[in-house]
């Protein structure tokens, strides 16, 4: 029987973070060490089969700017299941955790997704997003636009216009 734990990084012991490392490695080809860094400091849903995980996910606080305001967004990072446990809604349960931390916490939630992931949040109401992407460098705003076809924004509490300008905050690795 698969049970859904959430617990924050701080209170997640060595071993639990190793072996979600270890996860991730192995659902995603081309996972680095900058994007494990991404999906810690965070709310982490986590899918155990006994004593073993088997789907990883978390949300982390970023700072996003729209409409001339900066907002608080509950980011998405690190959803995988392994694949041998694929298709039997474990996804789906570990992003409703994140989803109600971010309606709880967060003025707007938001994630960049692959394009196999893409259909599975657009069906979870998270919208595309249709304007421009840029992050804020330490060298001023810069325009990211291979994030154009991959951002997606879960509306909480604040009015969007999704054909307006998405500005990240700053990260080392991929920004979005």
């Amino acid at each position: 029987m698969a049970e859904v734990r959430t617990a924050h990084t701080a209170d997640l012991d060595a071993g639990t973070l190793r072996a979600a490392r270890s996860l991730l490695d192995a659902v995603f080809d081309d996972m680095t060490e900058h994007d494990w860094e991404h999906a810690l400091g965070g709310v982490h849903a986590m899918v155990w089969e006994g004593t073993e995980l088997v789907g990883h996910a978390s949300v982390i606080q970023r700072r996003l700017v729209h409409g001339g305001r900066a907002l608080r967004a509950g980011y998405v990072e690190g959803v995988g299941v392994r694949a041998d446990r694929q298709g039997r809604g474990y996804g789906g349960a570990m992003m409703a955790e994140l989803e109600r931390v971010i309606r709880a916490a967060y003025q707007v939630g938001a994630l960049a997704a692959t394009e196999e992931g893409a259909q599975f949040y657009a069906a979870r109401g998270w919208w595309p997003w249709r304007g421009r992407c840029a992050a804020l460098t330490p060298t001023g705003v810069v325009r990211t636009p291979d994030a154009d076809d991959c951002v997606f924004v879960l509306p909480v509490a604040v009015p969007l216009d999704r054909s307006g300008e998405l500005v990240c905050d700053w990260r080392d690795g991929d920004v979005w």
